[in-house]
């Protein structure tokens, strides 16, 4: 397995989720720092999901078109509002990818709202 890193997009098995929760395996992107990344099986990830108007319209939502660098096969958005705690050695499917850094300014800008960071 590679080294995981910020900005990576991976498949995750996100079951079981439960009420409204992200499930399913679906690629995600890793969003904690690669301290943490390089020292603990937990790392945090936003989820990504299939793109419509409705979904790229909201504001704690970051449109991202597939590319050969992430791996993505079809637009999706990252819904940062679905972030979550994930032990990446019980959960992780494969890597598909990498972020540019454009797209991980999105969103990294849709994390500040959703957190109320300044």
């Amino acid at each position: 397995m590679s080294k995981l890193k910020r900005g990576m997009v991976i498949d995750v098995n996100l079951d079981p989720a439960k009420g409204s929760e992200t499930g399913k395996i679906r690629p995600c992107v890793i969003v904690t720092n690669n301290t943490y990344n390089a020292r603990v099986p937990v790392i945090q990830v936003v989820p990504l999901t299939a793109w419509s108007e409705k979904k790229a319209s909201i504001i704690t939502n970051a449109e991202i078109a597939p590319s050969s660098h992430n791996g993505l096969t079809k637009k999706t958005v990252a819904d940062c509002l679905q972030t979550r705690p994930i032990d990446h050695r019980a959960r992780l499917v494969k890597v598909r990818g990498e972020l540019e850094d454009d797209l991980m300014a999105k969103i990294d800008a849709a994390l500040k709202i959703v957190f109320d960071l300044a």
